[in-house]
């Protein structure tokens, strides 16, 4: 089952290593103690000694690695070098995402390519009029016209504190919810012009796909050998006894 577990999620990984802001997730084990820790080795339970020598599933964890930047020319699309993401109102509330893809609306309103608001550091939409757009590192967008140029809004970045990263849950391929987690300014750096792309590469995520299969073969066949054992010692020496 563990191994099972593990190749959907590196199947998943893989299917959007061309996803922008995709954040790869990546299965840890852990022991599980059947006996107690504290008893002697000689009334010890066996099989709690046995299940502990081997790992299980103990869920996923996001990797929070930063992806490679892809210029892209567009002034409103929006990369983050560094940790920290874009909030976005969504209809199920505020998410955020690493995905700066974004656009003006007819309103003048800065949205995803889902036409969702992108938030700024009061988590507030962001208007912006029709003009030659700049976007500074620390989020400041600046409009110029004729008449002159005005900072019109900042965009906001945020990040969690180390114990809270743990809380947020993926929803999508490059959306996450953080329920009940406040979070905090973050000191990543906005670069104008790029997006950032997933932080798993094809490459590296069919190579993980081809050895985690092996795996589940190799204990699927395990196993079979096992039951057969188990079938024909039913079958054949139990009822001599």
């Amino acid at each position: 089952m563990a191994r099972t577990q593990a190749l959907d999620t590196t199947a998943n990984n893989l299917a959007n290593a061309g996803t922008n802001g995709f954040r790869a997730q990546h299965d840890y084990f852990s022991g599980v103690l059947a006996g107690g820790v504290d008893q002697d080795p000689e009334t010890a339970s066996q099989v709690g000694q046995s299940v502990n020598g081997f790992g299980v599933l103990g869920g996923n964890r996001l990797d929070l690695g930063q992806g490679e930047l892809q210029t892209t020319g567009n002034s409103l699309d929006l990369a983050l070098e560094g940790q920290g993401f874009f909030a976005i109102q969504t209809t199920n509330g505020i998410r955020y995402t690493r995905d700066g893809a974004f656009a003006r609306s007819s309103t003048g309103i800065l949205q995803t390519s889902q036409g969702e608001p992108v938030l700024d550091a009061n988590q507030k939409s962001i208007t912006i009029p029709s003009g030659t757009v700049y976007v500074s590192p620390d989020g400041s967008i600046s409009v110029s016209t004729p008449d002159g140029s005005a900072i019109v809004g900042k965009v906001g970045v945020f990040d969690f504190a180390d114990k809270d990263k743990s809380a947020l849950t993926a929803e999508g391929a490059n959306r996450f919810s953080a329920d009940g987690v406040k979070p905090i300014a973050a000191n990543a750096a906005v670069e104008q012009g790029a997006v950032e792309g997933a932080n798993e590469d094809a490459v590296h995520g069919t190579m993980q796909l081809v050895l985690v299969q092996r795996q589940a073969e190799m204990m699927q066949k395990a196993l079979s050998v096992f039951n057969n054992d188990f079938d024909k010692t039913a079958s054949e020496d139990l009822p001599r006894v």
